[in-house]
């Protein structure tokens, strides 16, 4: 496999804070909106942005989640690889008529995204639902679902694999293309 960085250490971060700052501009004291980490690689963005977020001064607590999508995924039992075992959902809060930001590391096919809008309903109707990913696989959609912020877009084809390792379990924040190399 060849590797390719494309994001890592201080414009990793920037990159973070950027996202911020963005979330600022469109929801100014977050009174209205909350956050939501989708399970399991989406929590450790929004655990970053919340954190990043409480550094910005005058900013309120932000009501913050985690959602589990496992049964709600299409494909959940097609999966050939043993039982599933779901991660867990903690939201302790309605989502009635709020403002839902959901947050994934990489947007490609749409597929997890469907699965959180549904697994979502079962804490109420959201005002609007808004989607921001680290990294945006654009050319790979299965289903018509775009992302309202972005981190970084990645033109990649289907046998190309984009990896997000986080700092707090994979001890480094870095964002990598892997490719086969054939012979």
């Amino acid at each position: 496999m060849k590797r390719s960085i494309l994001l890592e250490g201080q414009k990793f971060q920037i990159t973070i804070q950027r996202l911020c700052h963005q979330l600022i501009e469109n929801h100014l004291d977050f009174s209205d909106s909350v956050i939501i980490g989708i399970q399991p690689r989406g929590i450790y963005l929004g655990r970053r942005i919340v954190e990043e977020l409480k550094q910005i001064p005058g900013l309120p607590e932000i009501a913050y989640g985690e959602l589990d999508i496992t049964f709600f995924r299409d494909d959940f039992r097609r999966k050939d690889s043993g039982p599933l075992v779901p991660s867990s959902t903690h939201i302790d809060f309605i989502v009635e008529g709020k403002k839902v930001i959901l947050m994934d590391d990489v947007l490609w096919t749409g597929r997890t995204i469907r699965a959180a809008m549904d697994a979502l309903q079962a804490f109420g109707r959201p005002a609007k639902i808004e989607l921001l990913v680290l990294v945006d696989r654009r050319f790979s959609r299965q289903l018509p679902i775009e992302p309202d912020y972005i981190g970084i877009q990645v033109d990649s084809i289907d046998s190309q694999k984009v990896t997000v390792s986080w700092k707090e379990v994979d001890a480094y924040d870095r964002i990598t293309l892997l490719t086969e190399e054939f012979q």
